[in-house]
């Protein structure tokens, strides 16, 4: 009789090393339920502006508050972080960028991409005074 070869059941996340690739993945994931919500708002608030002028002045309230402002940020993020990771897979299913240090600089220049475009644009918003 031959001998049983022991062999590791299917790898889970417990066996994979935890990587900069694998977290954005994830995060591109929740961004994208993310923005399911923050479109509610985006609904909210064009629904608002179609119905006179109270309601309108009722969601700007909230819009212009902390809480509002910061929630808006997060969607802005949101927003860009997802067409950012988007352009990543797309050049993956391409077929580019599957070695090591190219899928690194592909991740890092995604996230980086996320971060300095959304506050580049909140900058911009603020400068033409989107932010009064």
């Amino acid at each position: 009789m031959a001998a049983r070869i022991e062999r590791p059941l299917s790898p889970h996340l417990q066996i994979y090393r935890r990587t900069l690739t694998m977290a954005l993945s994830i995060i591109h994931r929740a961004t994208g339920i993310a923005l399911y919500f923050g479109t509610l708002l985006l609904v909210w608030w064009l629904i608002a502006a179609a119905s006179g002028p109270a309601a309108y002045a009722y969601v700007q309230a909230f819009t212009g508050s902390i809480i509002g402002r910061l929630i808006a940020f997060g969607y802005t993020w949101a927003l860009v972080h997802h067409a950012m990771s988007g352009i990543r897979y797309l050049v993956w299913d391409l077929g580019y960028g599957f070695k090591p240090n190219e899928r690194e600089w592909l991740t890092r220049a995604a996230l980086i991409a996320g971060i300095v475009i959304t506050i580049l644009l909140w900058i911009i918003a603020y400068a033409i005074g989107g932010g009064r």
